[in-house]
């Protein structure tokens, strides 16, 4: 395995360890939906090697290696701060030698030798894209003839609290989410975008498309606590500007880990969200 870079995790910026923190706990609550997409892959046969594109810490990354036990997966991301904490992962599933970490900015002229793959995956990466359509047709040319492109996209942060909560400020969540969306739409306008028609656009045959639903009660560990602490948190610094002073106050009474009223110290929290896949044969 080659190292990602010799940057070191302590070098990164702050956003950048709460999107790790983030991604790792979508990763451990998800879980089981990640596993049921993989398992509905169309793939008649295990492919030997599969290309992960914008891996993260790595959620797909072992649910793939799980799946697919004679593969090989080439791992990339533009993150060394992700990339060293997908290879603690690996090395701790004993995963490693199976595993090919390469930081690459996908954005980029010109990709990195990754080989021909018989899948590519890429989950909630394609959105961050730059020009997507360029970036469909550069898998079609990686993809092994007959191989699979999955596209795994979400409609946003995930929603925690019930309606009318908290109880000074009822609907806040709803309100930081319209305001995200507002954000978003300045700067990932590809966030939405119908992909299958874009796949079709760009030369595969769209096989199957299907979104799953998700709604997930309280945990018997602190894992959801913890994840909608480290979401909102993240949504916050995206939103603060367009709250009002009360929304911002409740909002940060639930961020606050000592509060009484904090978002830890709640026992109603649900993870409520989509995740959409296409698979796509090129």
């Amino acid at each position: 395995m080659n190292p990602p870079s010799a940057r070191t995790a302590q070098d990164a910026p702050p956003h950048v360890h709460d999107q790790t923190e983030i991604l790792d706990l979508d990763a451990e609550v998800l879980a089981e939906h990640t596993a049921s997409i993989t398992a509905w892959l169309p793939v008649e046969s295990g492919p030997r090697h599969i290309v992960d594109l914008g891996c993260g810490t790595g959620a797909g990354t072992l649910a793939l290696l799980e799946r697919f036990p004679g593969a090989e997966l080439t791992a990339v991301d533009s993150s060394a701060v992700h990339l060293r904490r997908l290879a603690e992962k690996t090395a701790a599933a004993g995963a490693a030698d199976r595993v090919r970490i390469v930081q690459a900015d996908l954005d980029g002229t010109a990709w990195p030798e990754l080989g021909t793959p018989e899948l590519v995956w890429a989950s909630a990466s394609m959105h961050h894209m730059a020009d997507p359509d360029r970036t469909l047709r550069q898998v079609r040319d990686l993809l092994a003839p007959g191989g699979l492109f999955a596209v795994v996209e979400l409609p946003g942060f995930p929603r925690f609290l019930p309606e009318g909560a908290p109880e000074d400020a009822p609907g806040l969540e709803e309100r930081c989410h319209a305001a995200l969306d507002r954000r978003h739409a300045a700067h990932l306008p590809h966030r939405g975008a119908d992909w299958g028609a874009r796949l079709t656009k760009a030369g595969f045959s769209v096989e199957d498309e299907r979104t799953i639903t998700v709604d997930i009660g309280p945990s018997p560990t602190d894992a959801v606590g913890r994840y909608a602490l480290s979401s909102l948190r993240r949504m916050r610094g995206g939103v603060a500007s367009a709250l009002s002073t009360e929304d911002l106050t409740a909002l940060d009474r639930l961020l606050d880990p000592d509060s009484p009223h904090g978002i830890l110290r709640r026992g109603d929290l649900r993870v409520r969200t989509e995740r959409t896949v296409w698979a796509a044969r090129g």
